[in-house]
């Protein structure tokens, strides 16, 4: 029987220096290639939190502004070999993210960060009870995994819904802000309509005031007689 779970968006979160620390290309290599199974399946080309997902690397905790670009183009190479698990896309009415998360663990998260931006994080590795700093403000990809992005500026980012199916199949829908367009509707209809009313209350045209206008400056521009 497939399982549907409604995630908490959590706002608000004070963790101090959280995703202070960039993942370099470099250090993401080495990572990778001393890494265990359960890296390779988390980091995986075609993952939603390997920095290789757009085709160059991007480091994942930094803000990707995701529904600025098409995903056909972005991930056209790996759809072609059947390598990613990923979409997103727009509708009218929301904003929608699909992804398939590694598998690892049963604790993503999913987070609004002052309004700007979702962050989808979790780990694959617990920290030594001796650690007391949150995972998160150190060398993150050593404990977990995370993808931040930018939401779009008419995004109602208080309303995001986010479900997990089957335990994997990560589903995050942001419904887009129609008042502006409501607003902006009601202004322009507002405008045309008083547009309107001044034509209508408009004086009717003197026609002899208006020949008679029309003849002085006529004359103004007469030039000097010739005999």
């Amino acid at each position: 029987m497939t399982s549907h779970k409604q995630l908490e968006v959590h706002t608000g979160d004070q963790t101090p220096q959280k995703w202070c620390i960039s993942l370099g290309e470099d250090v993401f290599k080495r990572f990778v290639a001393q890494g265990t199974p359960t890296v390779h399946r988390v980091f995986k080309e075609g993952s939603l939190f390997s920095p290789l997902l757009f085709g160059k690397f991007f480091d994942p905790s930094d803000a990707f502004p995701l529904w600025e670009f098409e995903s056909d183009i972005l991930l056209s190479n790996l759809r072609s070999s059947g390598q990613s698990t990923v979409d997103w896309f727009q509708t009218d009415e929301d904003y929608v993210l699909k992804a398939e998360l590694p598998g690892v663990g049963n604790n993503v998260l999913v987070f609004v960060d002052k309004g700007k931006v979702v962050e989808i994080s979790g780990q694959w590795k617990q920290q030594r009870e001796s650690k007391t700093k949150d995972w998160r403000s150190g060398q993150w990809w050593e404990y977990g995994y995370v993808r931040r992005l930018e939401l779009p500026e008419d995004a109602d980012w208080r309303k995001i819904e986010a479900h997990v199916n089957s335990d994997i199949f990560l589903d995050i829908r942001i419904p887009k802000d129609l008042s502006d367009c409501v607003h902006q509707g009601h202004d322009v209809a507002a405008k045309d309509s008083e547009a309107g009313r001044d034509i209508d209350h408009a004086e009717p045209l003197d026609v002899r005031k208006w020949d008679s206008a029309m003849n002085l400056e006529c004359t103004k521009h007469v030039g000097p007689t010739l005999i």
